[in-house]
């Protein structure tokens, strides 16, 4: 019986506090200090600041405001510690410094709440850089309670929905989204430095091409039409590139109505860059020079570990083709392979599950990702892909089964697909005709007609390289993050009874 009460006695204890929390605020409000009514405070420097800075601000007075995470008080005299963006800074809180009221009003202040500092830097007779307070003003009061500070917010479900606490309690976390931010803003330099403009194409669209994914779907009550969110961004860059403008790349959410897993989610970040007058050799080098630059940018390092995995940057990423990597770790050759009817045979007696509709060079595919993507630990670029699953893409000269394509995997991940673009109107035109048939078919990935697009290739597009990039995925290598959701502020959850 006392089992079953436990909660119930958590929850009144719970709820006891945050009444003496409300109480507080509306003593505050009553004698005039309603902390919400304050609209600024000038802050000089974050806690990090301080302590690289330390020779230099000695004896200085600073300001600097934060969330309280520790306090202690002790008489006459106080310690507690402050977080901002940077860090925590320790403060010394003496009443004979900022005065009775003042420090009346401190010794009731909560952990959560939000505190505007100014005083002295110095270091206390332990040796830590500190601040001593000569003014302490509440921001903002915080009516919430944080979990407790040594068991911290474990709860993965509860850090994903509510991520301001989580940023708040973890600091790894916040470390994860500051090198984020700053891998998206390396690759923009870089791209910038390659003479790359950034563009911005539409979100919603009438026909969701350029990969194969089955899309969200919306309606516009304004033209009464239906429409879709983009899965890619490739259709309408390629567009400007026929418009003449050489090197363009966009960073932006696409959509795709697909599975929830460690390395998906239905919303994510792409970057697609499409470059004039190169192929999918350019693209290759683009990507190593891009991938080590990052890397080293953003961890100060070209070696990378993940889990246990260690990859190293700096050498030559090994570049196989798909028939040879087939070859190389399930030990069958199909280029000895005559047809699909022998494809197939050979799929069924190795136990690969197949679709009728299947054609020999997607048996291929399916042998590389049942044997070949594990392995694949080391930067690797898979080329020359069968035509049957590279719909947009230019097919070999030598050999038009396939296609100039690649992907690049690293720790068995895909993390970039890459073509020589199809610029050939007639061609595109066949390859779209068979994605029709294959959506026919049951196939509800497959690619409609785009006959904008078809226009815009009949007005002539130069030959040209472009890749897309999974941010998402790049982020979750460069923070050894074990999930999507880990790199995600705020991953697609299932909404909560109270949230509908």
């Amino acid at each position: 019986m006392a089992q079953q009460n436990k909660k119930p006695q958590a929850e009144q204890d719970v709820n006891a506090l945050l009444k003496v929390r409300h109480e507080k605020l509306a003593n505050l409000q009553e004698a005039g200090k309603d902390p919400f009514q304050i609209t600024k405070y000038d802050v000089t420097v974050h806690s990090q600041d301080i302590r690289d800075r330390y020779d230099e601000l000695e004896g200085q007075e600073v300001s600097l405001a934060g969330r309280m995470m520790f306090k202690r008080v002790m008489g006459k005299a106080s310690f507690c510690n402050i977080q901002d963006l940077k860090g925590k800074m320790q403060l010394y809180v003496a009443r004979d410094e900022i005065g009775e009221e003042s420090y009346a009003d401190f010794k009731k202040y909560d952990i959560g709440d939000i505190l505007g500092v100014k005083g002295k830097v110095f270091k206390t007779k332990t040796g830590e850089i500190s601040v001593h307070a000569e003014e302490i003003v509440l921001l903002s009061k915080s009516l919430q309670i944080l979990p407790e500070k040594h068991h911290g917010l474990t709860d993965t479900d509860t850090r994903y929905r509510q991520r301001y606490v989580d940023l708040i309690m973890n600091e790894d976390v916040k470390d994860t989204f500051i090198k984020r931010s700053k891998v998206i803003s390396c690759i923009r330099r870089f791209l910038d430095e390659q003479g790359f403009m950034e563009v911005e194409t539409p979100m919603l669209v009438s026909n969701a091409g350029g990969a194969a994914a089955r899309p969200f779907e919306t309606h516009f009550n304004s033209l009464n039409e239906d429409l879709k969110l983009r899965i890619s961004l490739e259709l309408y860059l390629k567009r400007l590139i026929v418009g003449g403008m050489e090197r363009v790349y966009e960073i932006g959410r696409v959509f795709r109505n697909e599975g929830l897993d460690t390395r998906h989610n239905p919303e994510f970040t792409l970057m697609e860059l499409y470059q004039a007058y190169t192929d999918y050799h350019g693209m290759m080098d683009l990507t190593e020079k891009l991938y080590r630059h990052v890397a080293k940018e953003v961890t100060g390092s070209e070696i990378l570990k993940y889990g246990d995995h260690e990859m190293d940057l700096s050498k030559p990423f090994e570049r196989l083709t798909m028939v040879d990597a087939v070859k190389k770790y399930a030990g069958v050759d199909f280029n000895e392979i005559p047809d699909t009817e022998a494809a197939k045979a050979l799929a069924k007696e190795k136990g690969i599950e197949f679709e009728e509709r299947h054609q020999k060079g997607d048996i291929l595919n399916l042998f590389f990702e049942e044997y070949v993507e594990d392995h694949l630990i080391q930067p690797t670029f898979i080329m020359d892909h069968p035509i049957e699953i590279s719909p947009l893409t230019k097919k070999k000269p030598d050999n038009p089964d396939y296609v100039e394509r690649f992907e690049f995997f690293m720790n068995g991940w895909e993390m970039a697909n890459a073509y020589s673009e199809l610029n050939d109107p007639i061609d595109q035109r066949a390859r779209f005709e068979a994605q029709e048939k294959a959506l026919a078919a049951g196939d509800d990935e497959a690619e409609h007609t785009d006959e904008d697009f078809l226009n815009a290739l009949s007005i002539g597009m130069p030959p040209t390289g472009g890749i897309g990039f999974g941010i998402d995925r790049m982020v979750m290598m460069m923070t050894n993050s074990p999930a999507i959701r880990d790199v995600l502020l705020f991953p697609t959850m299932k909404s909560l009874p109270n949230d509908k």
